[in-house]
């Protein structure tokens, strides 16, 4: 994996939250707060050309919910 990583890379960031906040239900997590644990993470920048938007955040919220759910082993979602 190269070390940084922008917006686009949604999956990149759903496995690196997963990784960094693996007892946090994303679920709970506002798109507020996600974005600023997004801002947080190591070799995390922001493409100017690439901003984030609702849509961005939700898509990453879908995926870190998934990666949470395989770690913890959970069948039913």
């Amino acid at each position: 994996m190269s070390d940084s990583f922008h917006w686009l890379d949604v999956d990149r960031i759903a496995e690196e939250l997963a990784g960094r906040f693996p007892d946090m239900d994303p679920g709970t997590v506002g798109f507020i707060h996600l974005r600023d644990m997004v801002r947080s993470l190591p070799g995390f920048f922001e493409d100017p050309a690439h901003p984030v938007n609702e849509r961005i955040l939700e898509a990453i919220q879908a995926g870190w919910t998934e990666e949470y759910h395989d770690m913890r082993g959970d069948d039913d979602e």
